[in-house]
């Protein structure tokens, strides 16, 4: 069978209409998805592949039950099978007197236009910038990825309502390793040539260099600047158990509407369509820049239309596979710079140098002049690359353990002194941002690639009062 994405789409719900009857309540979701990953180690590619594919998901409502089905196939006996599978699960699924009903023919507005060349980047075009960073790390290991992503969509139910889209990406995250000590860089963009492979390994390497004759340090309450990815860390973790509509739905999440329960200097706005997403999310709801903390106020959670419905609100176009287990999630959480006017900006280029940070300081350390700004005004405290293996260890007030990982420095007199191993802590996310804690963010936000497919976490780097380390890495 051919036809377009839409076209499969609505041959569903006509199936559905056919073999359920007028009663029944159908959603699909068309998505034709190429992804393309290039993975290296001991500083060669090792492995190349590329997934070009189609996937049909149901939600069918009928009878007061409601069940889902997926399925790769669109010729008529895949799409048949596919509504055939779903209506039998349907009867044997227990009665869903929540069902929010279906989205409600609306505009969705277009999504930014894509990138061409992103869209069809051939191996060769990662392996460029693969050998970029390679050649740039000097002779250290590097191991790491270049992927790009790029996906269409359709969208339709039985209501009437219709949506399309399109996205692409492009990211890279790699590693250089001298010793023990590694540095990281890490990147997601909207057009594979905004990808610089000699830049990021610059900044890899030198952060590896600087990280190299650790010393131990004691714990307790120390003064820290987060740089971009540690930041992501937090900016996940506040995703999934702070503004998650489902978890605010049943009391299990801090988020209070309306509290300032933030530093006034943290605006946190899911923006999806900043960055490459479809314009629309599962339920068929347009997706938009919501703002959910302004000024350390916390305004608003995510909702798709079942979590909605609970407490009373409209659904913000967070619908998505497994919402109705995990809850909707924020997956595009933008930490806006220090100044509005910067917010939007590029990030600024990484760097090898020691950006500021002094001749006596360690080169290296702080990789740009963002981070570098925020170094300058610590007395005595850390700096922090990246944070690993988090585990929630309260959800309601976001206790977290967790390590750092690919450089702390020791902080003193504005200066990265020396080095330090890494560190386990257990801190509160949200006690760690609250009124009086931020002490500065950078102007130019960096957005960090995650593995969820068109997720992503976008901050400046951070400096903020305390961060509560409970002791060395094997702790």
């Amino acid at each position: 069978m051919t036809g377009t994405g839409s076209d499969h789409a609505a041959r569903v719900v006509e199936l559905v209409r056919r073999l359920a009857g007028p009663g029944a309540q159908a959603e699909v979701t068309v998505v034709e998805h190429h992804q393309a990953l290039t993975r290296f180690a001991n500083s060669f590619i090792h492995q190349n592949v590329s997934d070009v594919g189609r996937a049909v998901r149901l939600h069918l409502h009928v009878d007061g039950r409601t069940a889902a089905g997926s399925s790769s196939r669109v010729d008529a006996d895949g799409l048949t099978g596919l509504v055939e599978r779903t209506l039998a699960a349907a009867r044997l699924c227990p009665p869903d007197p929540a069902w929010p009903g279906l989205t409600p023919p609306t505009p969705v507005p277009s999504a930014p236009p894509t990138d061409g060349p992103t869209e069809h980047a051939q191996p060769a075009d990662l392996a460029e910038r693969v050998r970029a960073f390679v050649d740039a790390v000097g002779g250290l290991e590097a191991a790491g990825y270049c992927r790009i992503s790029s996906r269409r969509g359709a969208f339709a139910n039985s209501a009437g309502h219709t949506a399309i889209g399109r996205t692409a990406e492009a990211a890279m995250d790699g590693i250089a390793r001298t010793g023990g000590a590694d540095g990281v860089a890490r990147l997601c963009v909207d057009r594979l040539a905004d990808l610089d492979g000699a830049a990021l390994g610059a900044r890899a390497a030198a952060k590896a260099r600087a990280a190299a004759d650790p010393v131990e340090l004691p714990p307790g309450r120390y003064e820290v600047v987060l740089e971009p990815a540690a930041v992501a860390d937090l900016l996940q973790n506040l995703a999934w158990y702070g503004f998650n509509g489902k978890r605010y739905a049943e009391r299990q999440s801090f988020a209070r509407p309306g509290a300032a329960q933030f530093d006034p200097a943290v605006t946190l706005v899911d923006d999806p369509l900043h960055g490459s997403a479809l314009p629309y999310d599962l339920e068929g709801t347009a997706r938009r820049a919501v703002t959910l903390v302004e000024a350390g106020v916390t305004r608003a959670v995510a909702h798709d239309r079942r979590s909605g419905a609970e407490v009373g609100a409209e659904s913000t176009g967070h619908g998505m596979p497994g919402a109705a287990t995990f809850g909707p999630l924020p997956r595009n959480l933008r930490l806006l710079g220090a100044t509005d006017d910067d917010a939007g900006d590029p990030p600024s280029e990484p760097t090898g140098g020691a950006a500021g940070a002094g001749p006596v300081g360690v080169a290296g350390a702080v990789a740009d002049p963002d981070t570098a700004a925020l170094v300058a005004g610590v007395e005595r405290g850390l700096l922090v690359s990246d944070f690993w293996y988090t585990r929630v260890l309260d959800p309601k007030t976001l206790v977290i353990t967790g390590l750092t990982r690919n450089g702390v420095w020791l902080v003193e007199d504005g200066v990265p002194t020396r080095a330090v191993r890494d560190l386990r802590f257990t801190e509160a996310y949200s006690r760690a941002l609250a009124p009086g804690a931020v002490r500065g963010l950078g102007r130019r936000p960096v957005r960090q690639p995650d593995r969820l497919d068109g997720a992503w976490w976008e901050s400046p780097a951070l400096r903020l009062a305390s961060w509560n380390f409970t002791g060395g890495a094997s702790g």
